[in-house]
């Protein structure tokens, strides 16, 4: 098979309730599309029906794919699906599909070109937020101030799901990522930043799901503390 245009890599774990429905979507949307395409699932490890799941569609369509993993993290299972694809364009997607995949056009050419990342952003002017309560937003709005300060300033929503990486610079960027668990964006877009690469946010429609595997407290505390990670193991770049 040729190159792919595009990669869609799905980081998941124990997503059996809701993987067959995001597969069917994003398969439906690219059907629709006149390049030649990937999706990809990393499986972080999965105790539940998921891996099985997917098999069962992949067995039916060549372009979807499964990577099973050990459960390390859902930055492990991102690193390793994007690693392992290998589209012109990579584009990492949430497995709760809170974004409309139609949204996806706007982050690809011709919409967009000469850019090396682009951001779905929840906090841009024309950014939709819909159901999200209220403490899970003022968490994330804190957990940004902190990014600011210790790793990427002028980004503002380095946490939203839905990013696409231009393939010629997503294996070097990646092959250089430490972290495993839910702070590896922003230590990928610190390097980003720190090597040079163009980075842009959009707006996007972004629908609160629930289930989410962030433990409010707990990884808020573990985020935080990679954030100084971040800026000890990368203070050469």
């Amino acid at each position: 098979m040729s190159q792919p245009f595009l990669s869609i890599i799905v980081p998941a774990y124990n997503e059996e309730v809701r993987i067959a429905d995001t597969l069917e979507q994003i398969a439906e949307f690219l059907n629709t599309q006149d390049y030649p395409w990937e999706l990809l699932v990393a499986d972080d490890g999965s105790t539940d029906g998921t891996a099985a799941l997917v098999r069962q569609y992949a067995a039916q369509n060549p372009q979807i794919r499964l990577l099973s993993l050990e459960h390390r993290g859902k930055g492990w299972a991102v690193r390793h699906g994007v690693l392992a694809s290998a589209g012109e364009y990579r584009f990492i997607c949430d497995a709760d599909l809170s974004m409309p995949i139609e949204q996806m056009a706007r982050f690809l050419p011709p919409q967009i070109e000469g850019v090396d990342i682009i951001i779905g952003s929840r906090e841009m002017a024309n950014s939709r937020r819909i159901g999200e309560p209220a403490r899970r937003h003022l968490m994330g709005r804190f957990y940004n101030r902190l990014i600011q300060l210790l790793a990427v300033q002028g980004i503002k929503d380095t946490q939203c799901g839905f990013k696409c990486f231009r393939g010629a610079i997503a294996a070097p960027l990646f092959q250089r990522q430490t972290l495993e668990g839910f702070a590896f964006d922003v230590e990928l877009l610190f390097l980003a930043r720190r090597t040079g690469l163009s980075i842009r946010e959009i707006g996007i429609d972004w629908r609160y799901r629930g289930h989410s595997k962030v433990r409010a407290f707990q990884d808020s505390l573990i985020m935080s503390w990679d954030l100084l990670k971040i800026r000890w193991r990368h203070r050469g770049v």
